[in-house]
């Protein structure tokens, strides 16, 4: 998946991680391919053993200098929260990549408007 995201010429601002080895190590692979530094990799506590309401204010307390940020954490609350934000994601596999876009001044704003892009990416089986 970073290969892929890498080709897309995805650049996040900020990777943030839920502390659990298998997401952090996810984190660190893809930082790596897209040429993202892994020492700047946020742990965020709250994405393990999480809710999507847990999700979602990770996502709005976000700094609004950020444009891109990407979360990593685990099933199935990610898949909760990828299709709270969108019904048209129903299950996200291991390793799948959710894209949303916001026409949003802030990130607190995405709790209450629908994406203007939804794209899923996931490794093929």
């Amino acid at each position: 998946m970073g290969k892929r995201l890498a080709k897309r010429e995805v650049r996040p601002d900020l990777l943030v991680s839920s502390p659990a080895l298998r997401a952090l190590t996810t984190a660190q692979l893809i930082a790596d391919e897209i040429g993202y530094p892994r020492k700047r990799i946020v742990v965020d506590e709250r994405l393990y053993a999480s809710s999507p309401d847990d999700l979602l204010a990770v996502a709005c307390a976000l700094d609004n200098k950020l444009n891109c940020a990407m979360l990593f954490g685990h099933n199935p609350e990610f898949t909760e929260f990828a299709h709270r934000l969108s019904s048209e994601i129903i299950d996200m596999p291991t390793c799948a990549v959710a894209e949303f876009r916001f026409d949003a001044k802030a990130w607190a704003d995405v709790a209450g408007i629908d994406p203007v892009k939804v794209k899923l990416d996931a490794p093929r089986r």
